[in-house]
């Protein structure tokens, strides 16, 4: 078990050095990681469960084994928190991407698939990232459901308002079927867990080697997304590439700084922030890829796959700076303490 622990801190400590790695040979080797999006079977509302549902959901539950009921209270002494999130969200990604295709003045399919990305709800890999770096994990959850739940409106309504009356149609229940299935049975799962056996010494040992599980997770599924996506990454223009990294890089900034002006706590911070600058570009690519609308300017679908494998890695590398940043001040502290 120490053994497993040990390594479970050296890829924790070195997570985006690890994902990016995968991430690098997945796109020399495509089939690698092909067996990531293996169908497994359809459920009743018709979503497609993958290898990759399978893997969300280990880690998802690994977060839960980190829940406490006094998470819950935290989050419920602040509830309103979660609806600043989710406004921030459909107000922050979808008229940056918007003046980012005026100020590049952006072709209009690569104009379209940036505002489609930007309209998005938050995806599932937020979740993860929140984890990975000391975030708030209840509060990650409730902002991804909130928003997920919002999306059938609001998406195709600021897609709408900010594309030229372009229109898409997105179907509520089966996303919120796949929330249920992939972040939320999981998640309970794992607090149910904690809250049961959270003081068997035993299971304490197993909790820590859960971040480790987690990291590989995170790579399986950045290599599936790699692996379906990544040869677009890098036939799409550097003028998509840059409308990408700027509209995913100031979506960080400026989620940081809407956690900041209404005075959230640190963690929230860098949770609201992976949140609002991470996009479910996954749905963007289907939707581009399904859509009349879309269909007909592939560019579309193209910004779209390229924001998908782009926000996997930047969210990683950010949420490996945050962890760094508290691994440097605490050896500061320590430091300090010593003298």
């Amino acid at each position: 078990m120490k053994q497993l622990q040990k390594f479970s801190k050296f890829l924790s400590d070195y997570t985006s050095i690890v994902v990016i790695a995968i991430a690098v040979i997945t796109f020399f080797l495509p089939s690698l990681m092909g067996w990531v999006n293996f169908q497994l079977f359809t459920d009743p509302v018709a979503n497609k469960f993958t290898s990759q549902s399978i893997i969300i959901g280990v880690i998802m539950f690994s977060m839960g084994l980190t829940l406490t009921t006094e998470d819950f209270k935290i989050l419920a002494q602040r509830p309103f928190d979660i609806c600043i999130g989710a406004i921030a969200q459909y107000l922050i990604m979808p008229f940056l991407a918007f003046f980012i295709t005026k100020l590049l003045h952006l072709p209009t399919g690569i104009a379209l698939g940036l505002i489609l990305v930007g309209c998005c709800p938050g995806g599932v890999s937020s979740n993860i990232m929140s984890y990975l770096c000391g975030g708030d994990v209840a509060f990650s959850v409730g902002m991804t459901t909130v928003s997920t739940i919002l999306s059938p409106v609001m998406t195709p309504l600021m897609v709408s308002l900010l594309a030229s009356g372009a229109k898409i149609t997105i179907h509520g229940l089966p996303m919120f079927v796949s929330i249920i299935e992939t972040v939320i049975v999981p998640v309970a799962i794992g607090f149910v867990l904690n809250y049961a056996l959270g003081k068997n010494k035993t299971f304490k040992e197993l909790q820590k080697v859960m971040p480790g599980v987690a990291v590989l997770g995170l790579a399986c599924v950045v290599g599936g997304v790699i692996s379906s996506q990544g040869s677009k990454f890098f036939q799409s223009g550097a003028v998509i590439f840059i409308a990408v990294l700027l509209h995913n890089g100031l979506g960080y900034f400026l989620g940081y700084c809407a956690g900041r002006l209404t005075g959230m706590n640190t963690a929230k911070k860098r949770t609201i922030s992976i949140e609002v600058g991470m996009q479910n570009a996954g749905l963007a690519t289907n939707l581009a890829t399904t859509t009349a609308q879309f269909a007909s300017t592939p560019e579309s679908a193209i910004i779209c796959a390229v924001s998908c494998v782009w926000h996997s890695i930047s969210g990683t590398l950010l949420a490996g700076l945050f962890a760094q940043y508290d691994k440097m001040k605490a050896t500061h502290k320590k430091t300090a303490t010593a003298k």
